[in-house]
């Protein structure tokens, strides 16, 4: 079974947790696309839910699905948070932020009740670090901030990992990418990450850094689909 197959089996059965008059927290990416697929049938067959996007893409493909969106208040509650993951390690901890909409889904992620991961199993792994760590900067003199990172990884063990300016897409024009609040993407190779919640926090307290792809303890189930079904973590 192809991962593509095993994302829209851990799409379908996130979606058992899902009940009438939700808000939801729809989540980007390739796992969002099936997850936003299969929660459009349901809503056309009468499901009442609310959805709030984290991306300009994911805003796209529910609109288009026929799912009610809204733009929340101080006053919402975030009933659930459904969306995918980079790497799951085995106490929930996460990296996000492939798509590049990391900033927009770890707001509404902390602003969730509860959050889901959805992803194949390939996405599981022992050791966070093997897929490059995005942290989103602010473009004004990013190259001092780009030094500041440089030095936090060293404090924290990472000197050798390397940072790469995230390039634009060749239908985007090339160049830099930019993400949807116009920011730019630094792609960290660490290899592997011993303290991702020191990491995360170094990091972080950076001018400069508006947030990283390190997700620490927000998710609390999460459903790998697999050539035989799904496998769950968490709960």
């Amino acid at each position: 079974m192809s991962a593509d197959a095993q994302k829209r089996r851990a799409a379908a059965a996130a979606l058992d947790h899902v009940s009438n008059g939700m808000t939801l927290g729809i989540g980007s990416g390739s796992t969002a696309k099936h997850l936003v697929d299969l929660l459009g049938e349901k809503v056309r067959a009468g499901l009442t839910v609310r959805g709030i996007p984290t991306s300009e893409e994911t805003r796209r493909l529910a609109t288009e699905a026929g799912i009610e969106l809204v733009e929340p208040d101080e006053m919402t509650r975030i009933d659930l948070v459904i969306d995918g993951a980079d790497e799951v390690d085995p106490d929930l901890n996460l990296i996000k932020g492939g798509g590049g909409a990391h900033l927009r889904e770890k707001i509404i992620a902390a602003a969730g009740a509860r959050m889901i991961v959805i992803a194949d199993k390939s996405k599981k792994v022992a050791q966070l670090g093997k897929f490059p760590l995005p942290v989103e900067i602010e473009r004004f003199s990013w190259p001092l901030t780009v030094q500041a990172i440089r030095k936090a990884l060293a404090a924290n063990g990472l000197k050798s990992a390397s940072l790469k300016l995230r390039p634009g897409s060749r239908e985007a024009g090339g160049g830099v990418y930019l993400t949807d609040s116009n920011n730019y993407i630094v792609d960290i190779q660490c290899t592997r990450i011993d303290d991702a919640a020191a990491l995360d926090a170094s990091l972080r307290a950076i001018p400069g850094v508006i947030e990283t792809g390190l997700f620490i303890g927000i998710a609390s189930l999460a459903i790998f689909g697999t050539d035989r079904g799904v496998e769950t973590l968490g709960e």
